[in-house]
């Protein structure tokens, strides 16, 4: 198979003009030896594992099982995952960069111009970047209990919230950030965060598995998570604030596949295109990707560049060179833009347990992969 998948790539080059480099696939083998080890110790039932590369996907498998209570079943390629965290990124990062690029909003525009009552609590100079680059002074999370009563008494309570410390003073990840941001696009939009999406965002990428509370049709592919009750959450979002605003947020519910995945980091690193059509400009991607200095280390809009989460980026890809993400269930997106790569991770390591973790994992399959592709420049047309 990885012989096949060389020759193939080689062959795709050629035909378009481009130098053809000699990528010694063979070493991504050590992908599956990596991951499977990973399984044996406990660390996620199962796994799928896509590296993308100058357009081209040169490493896709499935690994052990997408569940393993009530009955084990084995992963699929065509797994839908709950993609926790990378929800912040994908939908409501790429939401806000929409309604930017049509003149909608501005990174500097304070979030009380849209949603006045925000401002209680000296919350008032919070900026829509400060929000993207968990900069705001915002604290991680606030009570699950806020969200018990609905959608309006939530809205009420995060107003209502204190600052951990002024804007711009502390990087601090924010789950209510992102919660926020994901209000503030209703606000503009006019329409839930979930109907924005998926009409200016997955539906034009051709995203087809991708988006929040999967259809009944897609639930039987949704990879489960954790055990809810009697119940296992499968096609259910696994954020306990999320589910409470009814599987839509800012910060987590997106539910997506590594393929579809693969189509969103193929847009970015092609400047923003999509099948010959500019979905997002040039410009917006690099405002969106472009590494920016937060205390302590390096954020973008909306992505992880260098700091204590970066650990998708692996050891060898350059600290500042790229960007990435990851989720809580055990997901992880990591791009480097020198060599035209993006490395997808996708587990439901909460299966097991929360406390199992995929930590070490992630950096290993990333330093794999940039053993081969790392080290020398793209392909690019002459």
């Amino acid at each position: 198979m990885t012989i096949r998948l060389l020759i193939v790539s080689m062959v795709f080059l050629a035909s378009r003009g481009f130098a053809v480099e000699k990528l010694d696939l063979a070493k991504l083998d050590k992908i599956a030896e990596a991951t499977e080890a990973a399984i044996k110790r406990g660390d996620c039932p199962g796994a799928v594992v896509l590296v993308l590369r100058a357009n081209e996907v040169i490493y896709r498998k499935a690994f052990g099982n997408r569940r393993l209570h009530p009955e084990i079943a084995p992963m699929t390629i065509d797994g839908i995952f709950d993609m926790a965290s990378l929800t912040k990124p994908v939908a409501t990062g790429t939401a806000i960069m929409l309604l930017h690029e049509r003149g909608k909003i501005a990174f500097d525009d304070k979030i009380i111009k849209y949603w006045p009552e925000f401002g209680a609590n000296g919350k008032d100079k919070i900026t829509v970047e400060q929000l993207l680059t968990h900069t705001s002074g915002l604290l991680a999370d606030n009570a699950a209990a806020d969200y018990k009563m609905g959608r309006e008494e939530a809205m009420k309570r995060i107003a209502a919230l204190k600052l951990d410390n002024p804007p711009g003073e502390k990087f601090k990840y924010s789950d209510v950030g992102f919660i926020t941001l994901g209000i503030l696009v209703e606000k503009i939009a006019g329409e839930t965060l979930d109907a924005f999406t998926r009409k200016n965002v997955f539906e034009p990428l051709g995203m087809k598995d991708s988006g929040y509370v999967p259809a009944k049709e897609l639930q039987a592919r949704a990879v489960p998570t954790a055990k809810a009750g009697d119940d296992w959450l499968q096609g259910k979002v696994h954020d306990p604030r999320a589910d409470a605003l009814g599987g839509v947020a800012g910060h987590a519910g997106l539910f997506s596949t590594a393929d579809d995945m693969a189509i969103y980091a193929k847009m970015l690193l092609n400047g923003g295109k999509h099948a010959g059509k500019q979905f997002l400009s040039e410009k917006s991607v690099k405002e969106m990707t472009e590494p920016l200095t937060v205390p302590g280390g390096a954020r973008s809009r909306a992505w992880d560049v260098d700091t204590s989460y970066s650990s998708p980026r692996g050891d060898l890809f350059g600290k500042r060179d790229g960007f990435g993400h990851t989720g809580f269930t055990g997901t992880s997106l990591w791009v480097d833009r020198p060599s035209d790569t993006a490395v997808i991770i996708l587990t439901n390591r909460v299966h097991i347990s929360e406390k199992v973790q995929v930590t070490g994992l992630r950096r290993q399959i990333a330093t794999i992969v940039a053993e081969v592709v790392g080290k020398m420049p793209a392909p690019k047309s002459p």
